[in-house]
């Protein structure tokens, strides 16, 4: 059988999956700071899986993998559900809301510094 590579951070049940299906793989347990890289690495690959999916049902399991990456973050890292509360607060305060469903074409170069990354 053919061997593909994934190289990535999997759920727990996934091992059972792949024997049930008469496969067979290789796994290593990650180390704390590995685990968190990954799992941080993990929210980008479920968030990608957002923009195909093409029914109602298909998004909502995206948004449920996404929100497990994100509680598992939350528990490694001890942050509180009243913590994100707060933070989603303060950047609703800060930056609005997405009510106005405005798409920036282009600005001037303020020195403003985004968190996105971009694709050279």
């Amino acid at each position: 059988m053919k061997k593909i590579y994934y190289n990535k951070l999997i759920r727990d049940k996934i091992p059972e999956k792949i024997k049930r299906n008469g496969g067979d793989y290789k796994i290593n347990k990650l180390n704390q700071k590995f685990f968190e890289t990954e799992l941080l690495k993990k929210v980008g690959e479920e968030a990608s899986g957002l923009l195909a999916s093409k029914t109602k049902e298909e998004l909502a399991s995206e948004l449920a993998d996404i929100i497990a990456v994100i509680e598992e973050i939350k528990k490694l890292k001890r942050i509180t559900s009243k913590q994100i509360s707060e933070a989603l607060k303060t950047n609703f305060d800060k930056k609005g809301g997405f009510n106005k469903k405005l798409f920036l074409v282009w600005s001037s170069d303020t020195g403003y510094k985004t968190n996105e990354r971009r694709n050279k």
